[in-house]
């Protein structure tokens, strides 16, 4: 019998209410998280997957945030989505941490590097400020900064790209948390740097036994990290399957799309595929398919256009909206 999971989010819906109107952003999205898995969320920008882990983190303002009732996310019997602040204030940083896109802009430009990476063992250990400085230069090192005694008294202008990300994990890393969410760590990173940072977290992953949540738009990225990936579109799952079945089996057009769109799968000059038009606003409910008017890889005329597509099991562990425009 395989042990409950570490992570159960359930029916997890969240809207943005504006002057404009509301914005559905996440739709009925259910997954769980075992220790020590890696799971890849995948999907283009605007499909929620960003809102579902900072949901998950408390980081959304309420309002204009509303997360709906009948929403769940469970962590050591704990609801993470209904919880007060101080429970959130307790898990951040310490059992749940979280790396964001661009390190530039959640590094603290007046402050070195070395008490960054020491803060969240003064703040959730009680530790002395001497002894964390200490293991953030043993931190520091682990993540692959050179000379990390000096470079701990340096300031985040002075880093790369590349060593900010590392800076960020080390930061991220040094609580030992159960899970980490890693929203796109590789943007903006050139091929090589995007692949040691990406070696970097499989490495400490597999010395601290931490569930990673991987965000990324690429499929190309996961597809050699994840255990499982789950395709998001339009605020909702389309596709979740364990990596290796996803990838030889997709069955949803979008996610064949996500795929044939990978340069490193087409023929050296000859052009690259695309997915036309745009995901919709999600300012009112989809009605039927959501991908129904961007289906180019199965047949749009008999995606449901009343009918939200149910996700449905088709083989085990594999699931999929049932559209029959996208699985054809």
């Amino acid at each position: 019998m395989p042990p409950p999971p570490l992570l159960n989010v359930e029916h997890l819906s969240v809207e943005f209410h504006s002057r404009a109107g509301i914005n559905y952003a996440v739709n009925d999205v259910s997954f769980s998280l075992q220790a020590g898995e890696t799971l890849g969320v995948v999907g283009e920008s605007g499909s929620g997957k960003s809102v579902t882990c900072a949901a998950l983190m408390g980081l959304l303002p309420r309002p204009p945030a509303h997360i709906a009732p009948h929403s769940h996310a469970w962590f050591d019997g704990k609801d993470l989505l209904h919880a007060p602040e101080k429970t959130h204030a307790g898990l951040r940083g310490r059992h749940i941490s979280m790396i964001f896109q661009d390190p530039m802009t959640c590094l603290n430009p007046c402050m070195c590097i070395g008490d960054q990476v020491a803060e969240p063992l003064v703040l959730h250990q009680g530790m002395s400020w001497k002894e964390a400085r200490r293991l953030a230069v043993q931190e520091l090192a682990r993540t692959g900064i050179p000379q990390p005694e000096k470079r701990a008294t340096a300031y985040p202008h002075e880093f790369s790209g590349g060593m900010r990300q590392r800076v960020m994990i080390a930061m991220a890393l040094i609580t030992r948390p159960r899970i980490l969410i890693a929203d796109e760590p590789t943007t903006a990173l050139d091929v090589t740097v995007q692949k040691q940072v990406l070696d970097l977290l499989r490495t400490r992953q597999q010395e601290l036994g931490t569930a990673i949540i991987l965000i990324t738009h690429d499929l190309g990225v996961v597809r050699h990290y994840a255990h499982r990936i789950q395709v998001m579109y339009a605020g909702s799952i389309v596709e979740s399957a364990p990596a290796e079945e996803l990838l030889q089996h997709p069955l949803h057009a979008y996610t064949r799309a996500l795929l044939a769109s990978i340069p490193g799968e087409q023929l050296k000059g000859s052009p690259l595929p695309t997915i036309p038009g745009l995901p919709p606003t999600l300012r009112e409910p989809v009605k039927g398919c959501s991908f129904r008017s961007r289906n180019t890889m199965g047949n749009p005329a008999l995606c449901l256009t009343e009918k939200t597509p149910p996700l449905a099991e088709m083989s085990p562990g594999h699931l999929v909206r049932r559209c029959p425009g996208c699985l054809a």
